[in-house]
C-alpha cells in the first residue's frame, strides 16, 4: 500500500505534532516532584515530548519537500500557537479571554493570506 500526504497534509501532522509535543513538556512540569535536571530529563512526560518533537522535525522535512519554506513555516507556527493556546485552556485551565481570541482570528487571517 502506498502511503501519500500532501505538503498540506504533511504540514498539518507537523503542527498538530508540535502542539502534542508543547503539552507533554507542561505537563512533564506540572507533575515534577523535584525541580531539578535529572528529575526533568528522567520524566516520561519530558522523554516523550523530546520523542513526539523528533517527529516533527521528520514530519516537518516532508512537508518542505512540496512547500515553501516562507509559506509553511508561517502556517505550521501559526497552527501549532491556535492549537496549544485552545488545549492549554481545555487541559490546564490557562487563560482564553478576549484579546486570546483576537489574536487566534488574527493568526486564522494570517494563516489564510500566506496560503494563498
Amino acid at each position: 500500500m502506498n502511503f501519500y500526504l500532501s505538503g498540506w497534509g504533511f504540514l498539518m501532522l507537523a503542527a498538530v505534532n508540535n502542539c502534542i509535543g508543547s503539552l507533554l513538556l507542561k505537563k512533564s512540569r506540572l507533575v515534577a516532584t523535584d525541580p531539578g535536571l535529572l528529575a526533568l530529563l528522567f520524566s516520561p512526560w519530558f522523554i516523550g515530548g523530546i520523542m513526539v518533537y523528533g517527529i516533527n522535525v521528520i514530519l516537518f522535512a516532508r512537508a518542505l519537500d512540496k512547500l515553501p519554506v516562507s509559506t509553511a513555516y508561517p502556517i505550521f507556527a501559526g497552527i501549532g500557537f491556535s492549537l496549544i493556546a485552545i488545549a492549554g485552556n481545555v487541559l490546564f485551565g490557562e487563560r482564553f479571554e478576549l484579546n486570546q481570541w483576537v489574536g487566534l482570528a488574527t493568526i486564522f487571517a494570517g494563516i489564510i493570506i500566506m496560503s494563498r
